[in-house]
């Protein structure tokens, strides 16, 4: 098997040392040589910076936030509104004195946010919503709560499933014409999905629905893993949401960036309790690490790990895998092959996935090995093995884990 395929551009060994220096900045990893932590699109890791930030705000600052005018809780109200600052920077926002940005407490209560406060009120018997059935589960309940909740006042809102390709786990732009009407007002979107690794490719949806239908982004498996740019024409949507511990940051925070030119301005209901404050401060220390390091970067190399263990994996008669099967080979030629990025869900075909994910720890690789809350999941990836990446793992620990599964064969 040939060397991992450095980021585009760079010298291998440089490459490798960056990716060194990187990996020595998770305590957790470096305390555990002999683990290869490989469920990253459960959670992430965090570097020293991010504890450092999380260990000075309890330290030095821990307030609540707009409560007071003593100095530490000035400096947290300055923390939250800063953060917010900080997220709009992030995801090259090019109107932040329009957009907003709410914290919640992670990416299904976001959605939950958009759906409840935001969509419901904005829809008027007849209309349509095309949503995904089978990205996860935090992507499809809030809107059919949403639907329910006006069926409740009378009012009769369709809600259509976005179409997919069969065997590949991207949407079918070929099939758009067939839900998207003149009463389709609102899409929800996955950016990269949790199962298939792939990108979903948003700017087709927008091709489909026009340039007046707002789109919500679960940008859950994007945000901390490669480049998220709201700027850019291929990301032409309305609401950005994501969770901050798959984004290198602590749990119970996430994000609604709001758009706010297509229909009313988003403004969470009711009242807003006391922010997660120490989880904010932890945000902001994550993106301002991950800006350090470079998204690009990182996603150039889980890519490559990613390739390396399809091109393995695709060699055992024993496994299959899930999605674009064109996408396996490092050099498809097949104009559109999805590239995974750093997802590889697999299964045995004798060998449950419950018992798949031990046999895989007793080597040292903890692994995500369950239903994957996958909407509308059946026999193809209920009960399969996910196997996703982040910086700080390593060629060797890519390697090993394909010389146990050989042995399982």
């Amino acid at each position: 098997m040939s060397v991992v395929h450095p980021v585009h551009g760079e010298d291998r060994a440089e490459v490798a040392d960056w990716q060194r220096e990187v990996r020595e900045q998770f305590p957790i990893i470096t305390a555990h040589p002999e683990l290869a932590y490989l469920d990253s699109a459960a959670t992430s890791q965090k570097p020293k910076a991010v504890l450092d930030a999380v260990h000075a705000y309890l330290t030095t600052s821990n307030a609540n936030a707009g409560r007071g005018t003593y100095p530490w809780a000035n400096r947290t109200t300055e923390l939250v509104e800063r953060t917010r600052r900080r997220v709009k920077e992030f995801l090259g926002d090019p109107h932040p004195e329009r957009s907003s940005v709410h914290f919640t407490g992670g990416t299904t209560e976001g959605l939950r946010t958009v759906a409840r406060d935001w969509l419901a009120p904005c829809l008027t018997d007849g209309d349509e919503v095309l949503v995904p059935f089978a990205d996860h589960r935090a992507n499809l309940d809030p809107w059919l709560e949403a639907q329910g909740l006006l069926a409740d006042r009378g009012i009769r809102v369709h809600v259509r499933a976005l179409p997919y390709q069969d065997g590949s786990g991207d949407y079918d732009h070929r099939a758009f014409d067939r839900v998207v009407g003149p009463r389709t007002r609102f899409v929800a979107a996955t950016h990269v999905h949790h199962v298939y690794g792939a990108d979903m490719n948003v700017h087709r949806i927008r091709e489909a629905v026009g340039p007046d239908v707002p789109i919500c982004l679960d940008a859950a498996q994007s945000i901390g893993h490669l480049p998220v740019h709201v700027g850019k024409s291929a990301l032409d949507v309305d609401f950005v949401v994501f969770s901050g511990h798959k984004a290198l940051a602590l749990p119970g925070t996430g994000v609604v960036w709001a758009r706010n030119a297509r229909g009313p301005a988003f403004r969470p209901g009711g009242w807003q309790g006391t922010p997660n404050t120490v989880g904010i401060a932890s945000l902001e220390a994550a993106l301002d690490w991950l800006d350090a390091v470079g998204t690009a970067r990182i996603a150039g190399w889980t890519s490559a790990l990613t390739t390396r263990l399809t091109e393995g994996l695709r060699r055992l008669t024993a496994y299959e895998i899930a999605g674009c099967r064109s996408s396996l080979a490092a050099d498809s030629s097949v104009p559109a092959a999805q590239r995974r990025h750093g997802i590889v869900t697999f299964r045995h075909r004798d060998i449950p996935s419950d018992d798949l994910g031990f046999i895989l720890f007793s080597h040292g690789f903890m692994v995500r090995a369950d239903s994957l809350c996958q909407a509308g999941a059946d026999e193809k990836t209920d009960g399969s093995v996910r196997v996703s990446l982040h910086v700080y793992n390593t060629v060797e620990e890519i390697d090993r884990l394909l010389t146990v599964l050989t042995s399982l064969g």
